[in-house]
């Protein structure tokens, strides 16, 4: 996969997205397991139990359709917590701005599980299997968490080579003071439609399990607490 050039010596950035038609991970069973509130100190399965959770997770697998887009772009910090993109759009957040406080860039990510698995939670649902039909969501939400996860290192080892690095922290739209109406900047640039994603009038992203997310890009910080050149 190519995303061609993201930062030359004259910081040329990249002006349209990368897109993962096809990310293929593992399912995170710990973290599905620890969203649906089981402890393996403190909470049992039975052995049906156990074949029964494995069998929906891999049904789950079987479903789930992985798909993202990323973008970076420069960023002025302004007062006020505001975020101005080199596209001449705003960002708004005190807490993104702070996250944002050493990066000159920014990373805009995106990804979807698809709508094969949310017509079987659906499906579920109105049947009355509701046990499934909550394993299936909080495996969907894990594996699109996972996805930005990847997203995130993919571009980290990219920006990597010239000195630079992906923040830890991402900030997505909902949290904190970062005002859900911010997803719509994000929905146009990574043009999340490419990828199957559509966006309502009140900045839901469809299929419901798709995510946006913010990080910053800054230049690598040495052992001794200095930049990388």
């Amino acid at each position: 996969m190519k995303l061609g050039r993201f930062l030359t010596r004259s910081v040329q950035m990249v002006k349209d997205p990368v897109f993962f038609h096809a990310i293929h991970l593992d399912m995170p069973v710990e973290a599905v397991y620890r969203r649906l509130g089981y402890r393996r100190a403190h909470t049992q399965l039975g052995p049906g139990q156990q074949r029964e959770m494995e069998a929906v997770l891999e049904d789950a697998a079987g479903m789930i359709e992985l798909k993202g887009s990323a973008l970076i772009l420069s960023a002025d910090m302004r007062r006020d917590g505001e975020i101005a993109l080199e596209t001449g759009d705003v960002l708004r957040s005190k807490g993104l701005a702070r996250m944002l406080s050493l990066s000159r860039w920014v990373l805009l990510m995106g990804a979807t599980a698809g709508n094969r698995i949310m017509d079987e939670i659906r499906s579920c649902s109105a049947g009355g299997n509701l046990a499934r039909a909550v394993v299936l969501d909080a495996a969907a939400s894990e594996m699109t968490d996972s996805a930005l996860d990847w997203i995130s290192a993919w571009i980290g080892q990219q920006v990597r080579r010239e000195g630079l690095e992906v923040t830890p922290k991402r900030f997505s739209a909902g949290y904190g003071d970062f005002d859900l109406e911010n997803q719509k900047v994000m929905y146009e640039r990574l043009r999340l439609g490419e990828i199957g994603v559509s966006i309502t009038d009140a900045c839901i992203l469809l299929p419901e399990k798709s995510v946006t997310a913010v990080a910053g890009i800054r230049k690598v910080e040495r052992e001794d607490g200095g930049k990388g050149q």
